[in-house]
């Protein structure tokens, strides 16, 4: 009875350990992003939203918060990488686009950039949320 109840407690510790392991690994990861850098990392992609207000600002707010914090905390660096050229792309073909107004294709085009652009800007903001790095679609890779 004793070799069973021996046999049976190896196996569970057996379990045990690796369960701890996977519960350990994960928590590491979670642990890796402090709540300080997340909230750095949200507020990179958020910045953009200063564009609404200032000419550019789209580029500059995430920017400043970028050479802020970008030596402190890998994930804010690349976080800002990413956002930097997302937005600096996205004002070139707003740019673009504003242009085909002339032959009356951006009366659709520049509300269809817009919309796509605040997708992006949210759904990159929810990832960051998540401890993630979004990698924007249809992004020229500028800063890296």
């Amino acid at each position: 009875m004793v070799a069973e109840t021996n046999d049976e407690s190896e196996g569970f510790e057996a379990s045990g350990v690796d369960d701890a392991d996977d519960v350990s690994d994960s928590d590491t990861v979670d642990d890796e992003i402090s709540s300080d850098d997340r909230t750095w990392g949200i507020l990179v992609h958020a910045a953009a939203f200063v564009g609404v207000v200032v000419p550019f600002g789209n580029v500059l707010g995430p920017l400043v918060v970028w050479l802020i914090k970008k030596d402190e905390s890998p994930f804010v660096d690349e976080n800002g990488k990413q956002a930097l050229n997302f937005q600096i792309t996205w004002t070139i073909i707003l740019f673009i686009a504003l242009f085909t107004i002339l032959v009356g294709i951006g009366v659709l085009l520049v509300p269809l950039v817009g919309l796509v652009w605040l997708v992006l800007v949210v759904l990159a903001i929810i990832r960051a949320s998540n401890d993630e790095v979004y990698d924007y679609p249809l992004t020229i890779d500028l800063i890296s």
